[in-house]
């Protein structure tokens, strides 16, 4: 059984005071940001997750499919919303799969869990998100500790003054 997080983009980016603050000055650098939060996200966590753009008011824009970072990006195409998208791919993948929608849409919410998903806020998803990028952050300090060239380098420096001491006073006798 696999585990989805699908998350509707444009409703994460103007939920998220980063991402907010972005869209302001650049919509696509929202985007991109957005997708490397979860690329990383996903990284860690190993599940699948997809990002639902709306382009429904695009005109002539036909579905689209990106992959970076084995995260999928969905583009709807004219006339379809992220909304009417992420409940159709719920109600396909949710019989044998762990699927998971994050939106703070309510009426989304309520069609997510009628059709076997299960619901997180955007907020939610923003917590979840920042715990395992400390995480992350912290796992790669631990392994430029360990990846040291010498024994003095990881050493605590209260046993290191100890054991320079030592070294001196038998120098010195």
């Amino acid at each position: 059984m696999a585990e989805y997080l699908i998350v509707d983009g444009y409703n994460i980016i103007n939920s998220w005071p980063k991402l907010i603050d972005l869209s302001h000055v650049s919509l696509e650098a929202a985007r991109d940001k957005l997708i490397e939060m979860m690329s990383n996200y996903q990284g860690y966590v190993g599940i699948k997750v997809i990002i639902v753009f709306d382009a429904h008011y695009v005109k002539g824009s036909v579905e689209k499919h990106i992959y970076l970072n084995e995260v999928e990006i969905v583009y709807t195409k004219e006339g379809e919303s992220a909304d009417h998208y992420i409940e159709k791919l719920v109600h396909r993948i949710s019989n044998n799969n762990i699927v998971r929608v994050a939106t703070s849409d309510w009426v989304e919410q309520q069609v997510v869990l009628a059709g076997g998903g299960v619901r997180i806020s955007a907020l939610e998803l923003l917590k979840l998100v920042e715990e395992t990028g400390k995480k992350i952050d912290k796992e790669i300090k631990n392994n430029e500790r360990k990846n040291t060239t010498t024994i003095t380098d990881r050493l605590d420096p209260g046993v290191y003054e100890k054991l320079e001491k030592m070294r001196r006073n038998i120098n010195n006798a």
